[in-house]
């Protein structure tokens, strides 16, 4: 059953500015009827606080100083009347907040999600896998934070000048004193802003380097173990950890500096009007009432002044955090597809729209390295630097979504769905990742209506051993990253999960580089029967592999220099030779 889009949701061609301050504008305009629900209910709940002083002012003068109960009763009936509409307001501008703060967080971690597949690994060789993890855990939330306090703002902004006309109305004095002190006090709290960005900044990099070690360390700790290096790891955490201790320490003043000056300033505003309004009452400028409304307003802009400056400290964080964020989102692949060639289907011109099926027949081509995959034939690619041959190999499974629909190898294709095409192309790489999780589903196989695909892949795999070792079998848990299996298994079930992908094209980086030989030696005899009619690519230097190939393509400096099969090329090219043979001829 076809699932409905949520929404509030952004489409797949949204594309984020890489810049903080144009980040937040940009997610401003995407959610601006949120925004603008949440300033229709936050101006009347502020204001239906800021009359209720003029209220009882005039309940003052018109019903108790001239003894009128009409006038007393109806004024109390209009205080009544606003603290209704205050406990109303009050709920929908909180809903208003809230949703606005999820979708600015939700949206921003859309983005940067999109940001982190699109880079693939060129990011965390940009930047540490913790900061990127720091992101997703704690930047997110805190992107949120100004938007959530966006509806109060917009009401004390509203507020703060009604209450400033009526002051003016009544007093030119008092109301001078609010129009020209509010924004003074706003502004002197500049002097607190610049330091405390910095500071938070300072923070938050610390705290990124932090989460950052962690995670090295957690995916290096056997290795840590085996080699005694816990005490260093030891110090060097307790290190960090105390760097981001002193930062936090740094912080915390200058932020305490702040929530001091949101009491500390507004109550010394309040006591200046006061003072101005009692000395008008005594000289007899204003009734008694007014005198017991101006003390009203002043015990009410405590109210929007803390809001103020509370929207000022999150707009800081907001900014901080969403730094963080546009340095994930201008992260580079390492090929990026307007930069360099990428890979083509040859069965006739390179630039007209193409089918699906296409990618089954057609000849798939590596314009910058020469390589060219015959449909339905094993091919090895054998280069001398692994860096090489494993760079080809990303380049032929590079899917790209386009604006007429997806472009791979080169060519648009026609209505064809992005996972229809990485379902037909699959490349698994050397260094494969496993999951945790129940063995079947992180094997792929829970869709397989029985298991003969999955005990077929198992054996072609020779991963039998593997599933054995594993608490259940097939109906175990993995642990995470399969940290319980050697090297070699974790290597054989990624094998299993490719080839149970079963697509048209499948490459193997380095499949069988963990393994002993007499594994390796069942694994290439069994792989070629596995897979007979269909195109598989295996990057490989072991001569088990290569002598099952079909075709062997020799690559140096990045170019296809030889083709052949291995038995020919073994006894007609010395450079061959030096690649696959290098160990026999040393001897």
């Amino acid at each position: 059953m076809p699932t409905t889009p949520w929404p509030y949701a952004l489409p797949d061609e949204a594309t984020p500015p890489h810049d903080a301050d144009r980040l937040l504008l940009w997610l401003v305009r995407r959610q601006w009827r949120t925004i603008v629900g949440g300033a229709a209910f936050g101006i009347p709940w502020m204001l239906s606080i800021a009359l209720v002083p003029a209220a009882i002012g005039k309940a003052i003068d018109d019903g108790l100083v001239a003894r009128d109960g009409r006038a007393l009763v109806l004024w109390s009936a209009v205080i009544l009347g606003m603290g209704l509409v205050s406990a109303a307001t009050t709920n929908l501008r909180h809903w208003f907040a809230v949703r606005n703060w999820l979708f600015a967080a939700f949206r921003s971690a859309i983005v940067t999600e999109r940001a982190v597949r699109r880079a693939g690994p060129a990011l965390t060789r940009e930047k540490p896998a913790g900061e990127v993890l720091t992101a997703f855990a704690n930047d997110f939330w805190k992107v949120g934070n100004v938007f959530d306090v966006s509806a109060r703002f917009a009401g004390a902004i509203a507020s703060f000048v009604v209450v400033s006309v009526i002051l003016l109305s009544g007093s030119v004095l008092l109301g001078l004193v609010m129009l020209v002190g509010g924004p003074l006090l706003l502004a002197s709290l500049a002097f607190v802003m610049r330091p405390l960005q910095k500071r938070q900044e300072a923070q938050r990099t610390e705290s990124g380097e932090l989460t950052a070690l962690g995670a090295d360390t957690v995916t290096g700790l056997r290795v840590l173990r085996g080699v005694g290096g816990e005490e260093t790891f030891l110090s060097r955490y307790a290190g960090q950890s105390g760097r981001v201790r002193a930062a936090g320490v740094r912080l915390s003043g200058v932020q305490a500096l702040l929530d001091a000056s949101q009491v500390l300033l507004p109550g010394v505003f309040v006591v200046v009007v006061t003072g101005l309004g009692a000395h008008l009452a005594v000289a007899g400028d204003i009734s008694p009432g007014q005198l017991v409304a101006f003390y009203g307003y002043t015990a009410f802009l405590t109210m929007p002044l803390r809001t103020a400056t509370e929207f000022v400290n999150k707009l800081i964080t907001s900014r901080v955090m969403a730094r963080r964020l546009v340095s994930i989102l201008a992260a580079e692949p390492d090929h990026p597809v307007h930069n360099s060639p990428i890979p083509s289907l040859c069965t006739g011109a390179p630039d007209r729209t193409r089918g699906i099926g296409e990618l089954r027949t057609g000849e798939l081509v590596d314009p910058e390295s020469g390589v060219r995959i015959v449909p339905g034939e094993l091919t090895a690619i054998v280069s001398a630097r692994p860096e090489e041959s494993a760079a080809i190999a990303a380049r032929l499974g590079r899917t790209v979504p386009g604006r007429h629909g997806v472009t791979w190898a080169g060519v648009v294709l026609d209505d064809v769905p992005i996972e229809d095409v990485r379902r037909t192309i699959v490349v698994s790489q050397a260094d494969p990742h496993l999951f945790s999780g129940p063995v079947r589903r992180e094997l792929g196989a829970l869709d397989q209506p029985d298991d003969d695909a999955l005990l077929a892949a198992l054996h072609t795999a020779d991963a039998m051993d593997a599933v054995e070792s594993i608490d259940g079998g097939l109906d175990g848990e993995l642990e995470e990253r399969g940290r319980s299996l050697s090297g070699g298994q974790r290597q054989r079930l990624a094998l299993v999960r490719a080839l149970l992908r079963d697509p048209e094209v499948l490459v193997l980086v380095e499949p069988t580089s963990a393994v002993d030989a007499h594994t390796e030696a069942r694994i290439a005899e069994r792989i070629p029967k596995h897979r007979s009619g269909s195109t598989t690519v295996v990057v490989t230097a072991s001569p088990l592999l290569l002598d099952r190939a079909d075709r062997v393509l020799l690559v140096e400096d990045g170019q296809v220099t030889t083709i052949g099969t291995h038995r020919d090329l073994v006894h007609g090219s010395p450079a061959y030779r030096r690649v696959v043979l290098r160990e026999v001829e040393e001897e």
